[in-house]
């Protein structure tokens, strides 16, 4: 496998990992949960943004990109 596929597959895990794991905010959650869980999904989310923009800087080729992946 591609190593840049590899690794755009790792931070797409890690974004997916992170909101699957939200929790609810209301009078259960402490603030302080919240917050680390926002940090977690704020840094997955850079992190995928910032490899999209390195490794497909041609947004208009990026469709055609992901579906010669997933075919």
């Amino acid at each position: 496998m591609d190593k840049n596929l590899e690794k755009c597959l790792e931070i797409i895990k890690n974004l997916v990992s992170d909101v699957q794991g939200a929790p609810y905010p209301g009078d259960e959650v402490k603030p302080e949960l919240y917050a680390i869980w926002y940090e977690h999904c704020q840094r997955d989310a850079v992190d995928a943004f910032e490899f999209l923009d390195e490794n497909f800087p041609d947004k208009t080729d990026i469709g055609k990109t992901l579906d010669k992946i997933f075919k």
